[in-house]
């Protein structure tokens, strides 16, 4: 079942505000929608490994959150179950966009494919996902508001 718009504006925010990993890293979920997901992050020097450049694992990481946003904002539970990167260009600095785009939408397994691409839109990296979706309904708290 198709989650509501509203919903899915309530998963982007209690994936904000609970999302310890994206909040500390800070990265935020900027669209939502049925199967989709965009998140952002501006790099900053403590992201940078030895040679300079934006550290691979934190390019895994946004692609991560878009993949996470995109793969529940159904509604049900989705859990990753599978996920490979393939890094084309180095990033060296400014605003970060990983798109999420569902190719794949079954009852219990969906894929997504993530790209990941710089301030001029120059691509950065692929990201391939699938995840395992769970019976379980998302239960989002109370305090996170609706439309």
């Amino acid at each position: 079942m198709i989650q509501p718009a509203a919903d899915c504006s309530r998963i982007k925010e209690f994936i904000n505000s609970r999302d310890l990993y994206a909040v500390h890293n800070g990265i935020s979920v900027s669209e939502i929608g049925p199967g989709y997901a965009t998140a952002r992050m501006t790099m900053a020097d403590h992201m940078r490994n030895g040679l300079g450049m934006l550290h691979g694992g934190a390019l895994f990481g946004l692609a991560d959150v878009a993949f996470a946003a995109a793969s529940n904002s159904h509604g049900t539970m989705a859990v990753g179950i599978s996920a490979s990167m393939t890094f084309v260009k180095a990033a060296t600095g400014g605003m970060i966009t990983a798109e999420a785009r569902e190719t794949s939408l079954g009852p219990k397994i969906a894929t997504y494919a993530i790209t990941v691409t710089d301030e001029a839109g120059e691509t950065l990296a692929t990201f391939q996902g699938m995840v395992y979706r769970k019976k379980d309904r998302i239960e989002l708290p109370p305090e996170i508001p609706a439309d």
